[in-house]
């Protein structure tokens, strides 16, 4: 079955890996849509023509396969609400640990290809900025970290200097929506049909960014304080299309930014860290007590932070927790899953006799 628009639907990033997983849906009935926004009960899709309303099926609810935005989903076309039937294997996904009690991954946004991790030149936090950059690399995507409010701040250089000591390689932008200065960085990232993510903390500037990326006031913004920090707005995610071509997902400020699985992205947001550790005398250095440790020599020569190394010792903390929950709740829910399958057979056995 054809394309019902293939060329929006290319400007929306769909490509040939996305075909090749949804072709067969086409046999369903079903056309492929981008979801857009997430308004909880409801999302809004685009489907290469219009934007509009839908819903998840109780087929898909049931198997426990919601979507989020940037997804891919296939849909069903009918009167009023359409329904959301499947959601396309993911090609990246921007994933956090659901902020509750329960052990689970709650995804941001997905099928993103460049992680903007935004910090307001009035408040870089930079083991703030080294979690997001994990979260940047475990998720698939690409990071990129943007310095914005330039405009107003009195110190730019020093924040582009502690960012780029934590960035890991990672280019760092110094942006301002209200003069336009590094907004064409961004925009040029995401050309031709690349789709970009803002990740930051509340009062960053994050929409107001995508305001200016528009050309147009279209994300909700509030007054910046005399303080000069911003006042979020943001109360969902939702993705738009750039007039230059791309498109990129606002999100709302992340009040807990716990980390998922995935302890490979420590390699690549503290590829430093790591680099010493690797020339240090015992391959099972704890960089302690131990003789011969490239990590504290470095630190006491000034080459690495302390405060950089304890960071990487707390996530690596936190994600090694989240994989021994997570491996401890698949192992219950196995163990549940058999304990059902006895008791039916048991009950079934009694029936037959």
């Amino acid at each position: 079955m054809p394309l019902q628009d293939e060329p929006r639907l290319k400007s929306l990033g769909w490509d040939t890996w996305f075909e090749s997983r949804f072709w067969p849906h086409y046999d369903e009935g079903l056309v492929p849509a981008r979801v857009s926004a997430d308004y909880g009960a409801e999302y809004e899709l685009r489907d290469g023509i219009e934007a509009v309303r839908g819903v998840v099926s109780s087929r898909l609810r049931d198997a426990g396969g919601l979507p989020a935005v940037g997804d891919w989903i296939g849909l069903l076309y009918r009167g009023g609400t359409s329904l959301i039937q499947t959601v396309v294997e993911r090609r990246t996904t921007f994933a956090r640990k659901a902020a509750s009690v329960e052990t689970r991954q709650q995804v941001l946004a997905a099928n993103v290809d460049v992680a903007f991790v935004v910090a307001s030149a009035h408040d870089v936090n930079a083991r703030r900025i080294e979690r997001y950059l994990t979260m940047a690399w475990q998720s698939g995507a690409s990071p990129v970290v943007v310095l914005t409010k330039a405009d107003v701040s009195p110190a730019v250089d020093e924040a582009r200097f502690e960012l780029e000591a934590v960035a890991a390689g990672s280019p760092v932008l110094v942006t301002s929506s209200v003069t336009g200065e590094g907004v064409d960085e961004i925009a040029t990232h995401l050309r031709p049909h690349r789709t970009g993510v803002l990740l930051g903390p509340s009062g960053a500037g994050k929409s107001s960014l995508i305001n200016r990326l528009l050309g147009r006031e279209v994300m909700r913004t509030r007054d910046v304080h005399r303080s000069g920090e911003g006042r979020h707005m943001t109360s969902h995610r939702q993705l738009v299309e750039l007039p230059g071509g791309g498109v990129v997902i606002d999100t709302p400020g992340l009040r807990e930014a716990q980390l998922w699985a995935g302890d490979d992205a420590l390699g690549s947001a503290f590829d430093d860290v790591e680099e010493l550790a690797r020339q240090c005398r015992f391959p099972d250095c704890a960089h302690d007590t131990e003789p011969g440790c490239a990590v504290k020599e470095a630190i006491v020569e000034g080459a690495l932070d302390a405060a950089r190394l304890a960071s990487y010792r707390k996530l690596q903390r936190e994600l090694r927790a989240v994989a021994a929950k997570s491996d401890a709740r698949l192992r219950a829910d196995e163990r549940r899953k058999w304990k059902q399958i006895t008791v039916a057979n048991r009950v079934r056995e009694r029936y037959l006799r």
